[in-house]
């Protein structure tokens, strides 16, 4: 993710909760492409007990965007 891609302040708030990967915490914010693919780079530093629900959002939106998600540990995370 280049500095252009960067959400901020603003634009963050002006998401709606369902472009969050984990949408309570308003972490994870996946308006793009872009920002799904750092989703998925990031997705390690979630907490354990929110990363079935993160790997599910991920994969969501990465078909929406049409991201590939070849991370074997999101995709087994996603079946929990």
């Amino acid at each position: 993710m280049t500095a252009s891609d960067k959400l901020d302040t603003t634009e963050r708030r002006e998401l709606n909760n369902s472009e969050f990967g984990l949408p309570q915490q308003r972490a994870f914010p996946m308006p793009d492409a872009a920002h799904v693919r750092a989703a998925e780079a990031y997705f390690r530093y979630a907490p354990d007990t929110e990363k079935a629900e993160l790997a599910r959002n991920i994969l969501l939106k990465a078909e929406q965007f049409g991201v590939t998600i070849n991370s074997p540990i999101i995709l087994e995370w996603a079946k929990k």
